[in-house]
């Protein structure tokens, strides 16, 4: 079954910040709110695949994403249990199809992830004869998904030093989430996605974070059409997703974007003259551009 839609971040969950005591610029003594951060270990049935750091929520759509992000679970896999044990700190994935990855989880490559995230090194074979549905894009949907989005308590509001993730379609924003690294916060968008069987081919992710190739392939991967962030490119990000068909748009701030992939997709059906302009200062979602 499917959760109550929107999903968004739990700002009242006491896990997911600390209030810390500091002094400030004049010595001032002052009391801040700051976003816990805490190790996560996955496993696929008896196999210990990875430690991630995450701020602890939705760990099983956490395990869910990384695991069908990175091909270890499969499209037709059939999920027997999800155990997660919060003293330990370990989530287990247990499939009917008995899996072994040893040698999958020997090739690693770290990412330019901002908490330094981890991909295996034939992730990119995924994407072999992939080509994403060309689906139409309204400049009217994506303005109003940036203002919504952008005025949404979240914990980035909160806490700052986080990243947020959000699953929408067409104007709507679905699912929402947040942590340390922005591979977590898409990996549990894909978790969602998996779990509930919810079709990607209609689908927007916008995120708070850059463009790279890391963030291309695993949106490619679960089959969303379009990406868009309010942070910048990377080449390869743009080359794989020219490569694969996939809508790219980013630096979205007020009346501006910028198209690199997919542009005979937009549909030019707002005016930005009539959005209001962001200007420096109110600048929302600054640790996306980390």
């Amino acid at each position: 079954m499917i959760p109550d839609l929107p999903i968004l971040p739990n700002l009242t969950d006491p896990r997911l910040t600390r209030r810390v005591a500091g002094t400030d610029q004049t010595g001032a003594g002052i009391e801040i709110s700051v976003v816990e951060e805490r190790p996560l270990t996955i496993y696929l049935n008896s196999q210990e695949i990875v430690t991630a750091m995450t701020i602890g929520d939705y760990p099983e759509y956490l395990a869910l994403g990384f695991l069908r992000n990175q091909g270890m679970l499969k499209a037709d896999d059939v999920v027997t249990a999800i155990d997660f044990d919060e003293e330990i700190e370990t989530v287990v994935v247990r499939t009917g199809r008995q899996t072994s990855y040893e040698e999958k989880v020997k090739k690693k490559t770290r990412t330019s992830g901002c908490a330094v995230g981890t991909v295996f090194g034939d992730m990119m074979e995924g994407l072999e004869g992939l080509t994403l549905p060309a689906v139409e894009v309204r400049t009217s949907w994506l303005y109003a998904l940036a203002h919504q989005i952008n005025t949404t308590p979240s914990l980035y509001l909160e806490a700052g030093a986080i990243h947020g993730t959000v699953l929408c379609e067409r104007d709507r924003p679905l699912v929402y989430m947040e942590d340390v690294g922005r591979h977590n916060a898409v990996d549990k968008i894909a978790g969602f996605l998996f779990q509930h069987r919810v079709p990607a081919s209609d689908k927007i992710l916008y995120t708070t974070g850059r463009l790279t190739s890391e963030m291309v392939i695993k949106t490619a991967l679960m089959g969303i059409p379009v990406l868009a962030s309010r942070s910048g490119f990377t080449a390869w990000g743009v080359e794989i997703a020219r490569q694969v068909g996939l809508t790219l748009i980013g630096r979205m701030r007020g009346q501006r974007f910028v198209c690199l992939s997919g542009e005979d997709r937009l549909v030019r059906d707002a005016d930005p003259a009539s959005v209001p302009d962001e200007g420096r200062k109110h600048r929302r979602k600054g640790a996306g551009d980390d």
